[in-house]
């Protein structure tokens, strides 16, 4: 087995593991959600309509740099979302996409900004995954959300799609489950607390952005 094989089947797994460990703690339900990692020679990305908490490594799709399916399962119809993600940004390894109850509950509640769904309430929100903006409501699937998400990749590290979740991306799979529950938990906070929670300051997220190389 050559190594480009192996770092491939240690990704089917890590990709299985964050599904179901995301899953079983409430942050995808039934089969909404997915996944995608690059590789060398082009990309995995879950199957459309598999449910995260029971995906099988070796049904996961397998897409060639050009978008051609090469095995697995049907890709997600999330796929040129993802896709426009990498293109924007090169140093994403893992494009991930859930429908978190609090992050959806979010954009009918009604959103902070456009530009920043949420205020910077907590450090680790800052370090984590940071400003993240809205998109305004089309089809699971719409190219016009892929173009407008890739446009984004670049500068922030993720985005939410009004009434269907966050969409985040990072260096690894395992990286971007972490962002994703930091963001979903960051709702929560937000939506339990009446008056609002009072944000940090610009000196504070200053000093997060030096100690911690991040960018809000």
């Amino acid at each position: 087995m050559t190594t480009a094989s192996i770092d491939e089947a240690r990704l089917r797994d890590e990709i299985a593991e964050v599904g179901a460990s995301l899953h079983a703690r409430g942050y995808s339900s039934g089969t909404a959600g997915n996944i995608s990692a690059r590789l060398a020679d082009g990309w995995l990305i879950t199957p459309t309509d598999a449910c995260l908490g029971r995906l099988d490594p070796a049904r996961l799709a397998k897409v060639a740099p050009g978008g051609e399916w090469i095995s697995g399962d049907v890709p997600s119809k999330t796929l040129a979302l993802h896709r426009g993600i990498y293109a924007g940004n090169v140093g994403a390894q893992c494009v991930l996409h859930t429908h978190s109850t609090h992050l959806v509950s979010l954009t009918l509640a009604g959103v902070f900004s456009a530009d920043a769904v949420l205020p910077p309430i907590t450090p680790y929100q800052v370090m984590k995954i940071g400003r993240v903006p809205l998109i305004t409501y089309a089809r699971p699937g719409s190219p016009v959300v892929a173009d407008q998400v890739a446009t984004l990749a670049s500068d922030v590290r993720g985005v939410l799609l009004e009434r269907l979740g966050p969409v985040v991306w990072s260096s690894s799979v395992t990286r971007a489950g972490a962002a994703l529950e930091e963001l979903e938990e960051t709702a929560r906070l937000w939506l339990m607390r009446e008056p609002r929670p009072a944000r940090l300051t610009d000196e504070q997220v200053s000093e997060l952005e030096t100690a911690f190389g991040v960018r809000w």
